[in-house]
């Protein structure tokens, strides 16, 4: 590096100095929501700026685009999306910014999880998933999904980055590891009669599958449908037929639902969890380590219990 005294040295001596070196200009990456935004910034580290357009406890379901949402789109070289149709604004906003950016489907690869019926509440008017369950970063082994395809789109984008894109994904997908294996062990502690529960919107298909929790809701998987009285009448009885233990609220829904399934079924408020949006950074979710650790402690504090 030049000093002071070297350059007023190189100047007397009328010797040419070479140009002064700038900080690497990092990479504009538009990500749709907090939790892919959280993903990216781990892969990318110093090299990328990362805008986030649906952000802390935003519910990316029913989010309306702003025009500095477009701004913000169209000076981005790369945009990450989750796909399966979890963003149904998304394209028409893309197409509206002008953008150039390269559109990586952090989903690519992974089998989506089919609705059946009674879980795809609303979606014959357009406004839900069709019959792809876009929650996958709820199983972690998909969240090495997303991980490989953030880093692939990263190093498309930037080459020179590769080393640093490949580094940080394994130290990250290590993380992902130790944080699979706490999560089985919490759910290997509740009995086996007590691993169910209701939640606000069925949000958690995937980590029924991977974890063996069974998750109930109204709702359906769009925040857009709204729960008829037949669905929660029918859920109340459930949770007296089957004694399910706790009712859970989530970060992105109204909580009046929730309370009144558990105040007329009898079961008890589990906590809150976080299902499509992290919480702020000083919240207890803000990363998704972070929320996935605060979710399995919420659930097995809440199932461990006596009966409900």
């Amino acid at each position: 590096m030049l000093n002071r005294r070297s350059v007023l040295l190189g100047l007397a001596a009328g010797v040419a100095l070479p140009p002064p070196a700038f900080a690497q200009e990092k990479l504009p990456v538009v990500a749709s929501f907090s939790i892919l935004g959280d993903f990216v910034r781990e892969i990318g580290g110093d090299r990328v700026a990362v805008s986030t357009l649906v952000g802390p406890d935003g519910d990316a379901h029913v989010y309306s685009p702003t025009p500095a949402d477009a701004k913000t789109v169209a000076g981005a070289k790369l945009v990450v999306v989750n796909g399966l149709k979890f963003e149904g604004w998304l394209t028409r906003l893309i197409k509206s910014s002008g953008t150039k950016a390269t559109v990586a489907t952090a989903t690519k690869g992974i089998k989506p999880l089919e609705l059946d019926d009674d879980h795809d509440h609303g979606h014959g008017h357009g406004h839900g998933h069709g019959g792809e369950d876009p929650h996958a970063w709820q199983s972690i082994a998909n969240a090495k999904i997303y991980v490989g395809n953030i880093r692939d789109a990263l190093i498309a984008a930037d080459p020179a980055g590769k080393a640093v894109y490949e580094a940080n994904a394994v130290a990250y997908q290590t993380k992902l590891d130790a944080l699979e294996a706490e999560v089985k062990a919490a759910v290997a502690r509740i009995p086996v009669d007590r691993r169910k529960a209701i939640t606000s919107h069925d949000a958690f298909g995937y980590f029924v599958k991977a974890y063996g929790i069974a998750f109930i809701a109204p709702q359906g998987v769009s925040t857009e449908a709204e729960a008829s009285a037949k669905d929660v009448a029918r859920i109340i009885r459930q949770i007296k037929a089957e004694k399910v233990p706790a009712v859970f609220l989530e970060n992105i829904t109204n909580p009046r639902l929730a309370e009144q399934i558990a105040r007329e079924s009898g079961a008890k408020i589990g906590g809150r969890l976080y299902s499509d949006a992290l919480s702020a950074a000083d919240g207890p979710a803000g990363t998704y380590i972070a929320m996935m650790k605060h979710n399995i402690s919420q659930i097995e504090k809440a199932l461990v219990g006596g009966p409900a």
